[in-house]
């Protein structure tokens, strides 16, 4: 389930519109005046497996959160470079196929933990799928890219950038559900002030 933080601009609503056509089953629902608690509970009443919430600033689409329900955890990261599909030139069609993922750059125990996070947002492709959707991390900023390919002959591919685009930064990982904020136990939080912390990459081992 996706949704958005209250009272969201017409860009952050495509946003959210455009991460429904991403995941496949998924369904985007008008925040309205419901409160975090009250879109939990509907969630699960409903079997969601996850709940994604888009946040924005001065209609910038800047902050994800992924909850995986029922039990958790909950991830938080901060979203930059947000390209929209209207906006890349050369388009490719969306297609509604179950994507294969690629993963690149997750190497310590942390980056495996946030790659699992983002891998079972997504079910089980068929092979013959020609759609390709890859998190590259690279200094703690993961790289979304979403492609469809064709076979031009035996040796030769060809790929279409479909889009959305954007760089994920996690900042957070809570153990619990979303409305659990306060009482939730906190996993891993990065912490930008210590001296080391420019210096220091978290999710590969390199």
């Amino acid at each position: 389930m996706i949704t958005t933080s209250r009272d969201p601009s017409s860009r952050l609503k495509m946003f959210a519109k455009e991460l429904k056509f991403v995941f496949p089953g998924a369904q985007r629902m008008n925040r309205g005046r419901h409160e975090v608690g009250a879109l939990v509970r509907a969630c699960k009443a409903n079997g969601v497996t996850d709940l994604l919430v888009v946040h924005e600033h001065r209609g910038t689409p800047v902050g994800l959160i992924v909850s995986h329900l029922p039990f958790g955890p909950t991830a938080y990261f901060t979203l930059c470079n947000v390209v929209m599909r209207h906006d890349i030139p050369d388009l490719g069609t969306m297609s509604e196929a179950k994507p294969h993922l690629i993963t690149h750059g997750f190497s310590s125990r942390l980056g495996k933990r946030v790659s699992d996070i983002l891998r079972y947002l997504f079910p089980v492709p068929k092979d013959d799928s020609h759609r390709v959707i890859t998190f590259a991390n690279q200094d703690d900023y993961i790289s979304f890219r979403h492609h469809v390919y064709k076979k031009v002959d035996h040796r030769h591919v060809e790929l279409t950038e479909v889009g959305p685009r954007f760089e994920l930064k996690p900042y957070m990982i809570r153990l619990g559900t979303l409305e659990q904020e306060a009482t939730a136990d906190v996993e891993w939080r990065w912490h930008p002030y210590t001296n080391t912390a420019r210096k220091r990459v978290f999710l590969s081992a390199e």
